[in-house]
């Protein structure tokens, strides 16, 4: 049974979350529909627009993302801390940026008066909108139901398109984001739809792989650290050009035309992580298969279920991937 999506976010845990959403009928999200003989690439483009267009209004970040031919792949951060720094008025530009608000909304934000009366409302209102812009059940809904709206009128039909809602996980260690990140990544590789990552149409890789190339990273995805880590304190804890040949690493072992192997770079990033080079190579290729909860190491998952009287046993036998024999 579906629990609610407020049992699985515990952001006193972690900022860290793998959404997937899935189409619920034959049509496809992208790519060729064997049986119409129609080809929906082009959605791709408007999922990952609208994607980037949410992550300047919401306070969450894309970390990786994958638009594949049924479902998409996003890791988000939440970043807690910008709304409660932001004022009433900034709250208000964000929101509207989606959605009208109010009347009452409205006329706060063009600086007009608002009576005595009328206070206690308006503040309640941007207390809703200032919680909801760090929400990423808000996020995922505003992601998923436009891209339906526009695929029904498209395909000329009404209904239902994604699968219920959308599947979260929390990510409750560095560990767990580098595996999800990577095992997102490389999406395109293992269902055979891309040679190279740096091929891999709509996706966090080919994105930082491009960025990489010009010594800069995508302004639109959360950022690894840099050579002055103070200067970003919210990035990804590894540096870009780690993470970038790990990758390369593993595609090329997951490609069965390909001779790879782990460099000696990436042998050491594991080994920081504590995670064996057979575990990982399992991991990145079956990440889907083997959680259906949070992820992390046992320590970070004993606390997080403790937080959210969560059973502990039910996740943490595929947790074991993550420590070595």
């Amino acid at each position: 049974m579906p629990r609610p999506r407020r049992t699985q976010i515990s952001v006193e845990d972690t900022p860290y979350y793998h959404c997937c959403s899935r189409v619920v009928r034959r049509a496809f999200l992208c790519g060729d529909d064997a049986y119409s003989g129609k080809n929906y690439d082009h959605r791709r483009a408007w999922v990952e627009s609208l994607l980037f267009e949410l992550e300047a209004v919401f306070a969450i970040d894309v970390a990786a993302f994958a638009v594949m031919s049924n479902h998409l792949h996003v890791v988000l951060r939440v970043d807690i801390d910008s709304p409660n720094r932001w004022t009433d008025h900034e709250v208000l530009e964000q929101w509207h940026k989606l959605f009208k608000g109010d009347e009452l909304t409205q006329k706060f934000a063009k600086g007009e008066l608002v009576e005595a009366h009328e206070v206690h409302r308006l503040k309640h209102s941007i207390a809703i909108y200032r919680s909801r812009l760090c929400d990423i059940s808000w996020f995922m809904r505003c992601l998923n139901e436009p891209i339906a709206r526009q695929a029904n009128q498209e395909d000329n039909c009404t209904g239902r398109f994604w699968e219920g809602r959308f599947k979260s996980q929390a990510l409750l260690d560095e560990a767990a984001v580098l595996t999800c990140m990577a095992y997102v990544d490389l999406n395109p590789i293992r269902a055979q739809l891309a040679d190279t990552p740096e091929q891999s149409d709509h996706t966090s890789i080919q994105l930082r792989i491009r960025a990489a190339l010009k010594g800069e990273q995508p302004k639109n995805l959360l950022p690894f650290i840099g050579n002055e880590r103070d200067n970003q304190p919210n990035a990804i804890a590894f540096l870009l050009s780690e993470y970038l040949e790990l990758v390369d690493d593993t595609g090329r072992i997951i490609r069965s035309d390909k001779r790879g192997a782990i460099s000696v770079n990436s042998a050491k990033l594991l080994a920081r992580l504590n995670i064996p080079h057979d575990n990982w190579l399992k991991l990145t290729a079956e990440f889907g298969k083997l959680f259906h909860g949070p992820v992390g190491k046992l320590q970070a998952l004993t606390d997080y279920c403790e937080h959210l009287e969560k059973r502990r046993r039910h996740f943490a036998a595929s947790c074991q991937h993550f420590h070595s024999n």
